[in-house]
């Protein structure tokens, strides 16, 4: 089989885990044999444009007619069986679609946000989940700059998305989406794509740590230092938090303001900055529990897939796909998001039961085994490639 893989990079400067989760995905397919042909677009290019050339992209972000050629003159030349498209925002544009489904080669389109139904693409406003735009025009969009806080950044994405409606892109040209969580499914159909031809299929670990038999006395928090991601709710909640150290792992907006918190209220607590993964696994490997205690739709975190993979158990808040992801009482437990007494009661009473936290640890290594490794992922994606044949057989007899 040959796969035409398209995906729009992230700045180097701000690495994203969809650029890691689709690197993950072209060496699967690599790996398995699959010949992969790369259309690729890095958004570093951008710092270098002139004021008009960004004010161009932000009027092609909605259809490009420069990708549509390319597309056209590189499907010619390959002749991929299908598409696979991760993120075609801002350079690549929906009118990829179109190329390929002028061509005769069936659309999938990994989504990895909620962009095509909220132009902040996170389905949330000031730190909090927002679903003011899910099956509406968004135009309140517009009203809260809900994109990077610029009106007119806002507005390039509120024009692609209306657009795209009109034309009926996002209905007519897309053979498979991929969701990440069932959550994240139900949300885009209310959103309005299509229902029936939303798969989900989940994140995963291209490598399989070893789990460790003996863990330490900690916790452990991995991820960005900003409001939206409850570590402020997580460090209120650690006063209150029995015996147990607590190691964060990241960086953000926040870290000074925590770490001043931590030094004046004595909270036992350790921050370590960004660390390559490479050295994150064995602090996870190693650790009582993991914490993730966001406070907004979560799309799929990898570090809850690695915790999982090392036999860590996870407490997690019971919002969006994580009450999904985390099944409540078997590889962890759950706590009301925002709520730091019922995070600290609920990791005290973890602490004071480690035959329980020992079986979590057990049944999340299962799961993970069961459903996340590499091997799993390449089937089901397969599988979704076949189905997404079969749909553009049947929409072109």
């Amino acid at each position: 089989m040959r796969v035409l893989f398209l995906h729009n990079y992230y700045r180097s400067s701000a690495p994203s885990g969809e650029d890691a989760v689709a690197d993950n995905e072209r060496k699967i397919l690599e790996v398995n044999g699959v010949d992969v042909v790369a259309y690729e677009k890095f958004n570093d290019e951008i710092d270098e444009h002139s004021l008009v050339d960004r004010v161009k992209l932000g009027l092609n972000c909605a259809w490009s007619q420069g990708t549509y050629n390319e597309l056209i003159n590189l499907i010619k030349q390959i002749h991929p069986e299908v598409a696979h498209i991760q993120s075609i925002h801002p350079q690549i544009s929906p009118s990829a679609y179109a190329a390929c489904q002028d061509m005769g080669v069936p659309v999938v389109h990994t989504l990895h946000n909620y962009r095509y139904i909220c132009p902040g693409a996170l389905l949330q406003r000031d730190g909090c989940p927002c679903e003011d735009c899910v099956g509406h025009w968004p135009l309140n969009a517009l009203r809260y700059k809900c994109y990077r806080g610029s009106r007119m950044a806002t507005g390039a994405l509120v024009w692609m998305i209306t657009y795209n409606r009109w034309r009926g892109t996002f209905i007519n040209q897309v053979n498979r989406y991929i969701a990440l969580t069932d959550f994240a499914a139900g949300r885009l159909a209310a959103g309005g794509l299509p229902a029936d031809r939303i798969e989900v299929k989940p994140n995963f670990l291209p490598t399989s740590p070893a789990p460790k038999n003996r863990r330490k006395q900690y916790a452990v928090y991995v991820g960005r230092l900003s409001p939206e991601k409850g570590v402020g709710t997580l460090l209120t909640a650690w006063r209150s938090v029995e015996g147990l150290p607590l190691k964060i792992l990241g960086d953000g907006p926040l870290r000074r303001s925590l770490e001043s918190q931590a030094r004046e209220q004595g909270i036992d607590v350790q921050f370590f900055g960004s660390l390559d993964r490479k050295d994150v696994l064995p602090i996870v490997g190693s650790a009582l529990l993991q914490i993730v205690p966001s406070e907004w739709y979560e799309g799929f975190p990898m570090v809850i897939l690695e915790a999982y993979a090392c036999g860590t158990p996870v407490v997690a808040s019971r919002i969006g796909s994580l009450a999904e992801i985390v099944p409540d009482g078997e590889v962890g437990l759950h706590f009301e998001a925002g709520n730091p007494v019922d995070l600290a009661n609920k990791v005290n009473m973890l602490v004071s039961n480690p035959e329980l936290v020992a079986k979590m640890g057990k049944k999340a290594r299962e799961i993970f085994l069961l459903k996340y490794t590499a091997e799993q992922n390449f089937k089901m994606l397969m599988g979704i490639y076949q189905r997404a044949q079969d749909d553009f057989r049947r929409r072109t007899e």
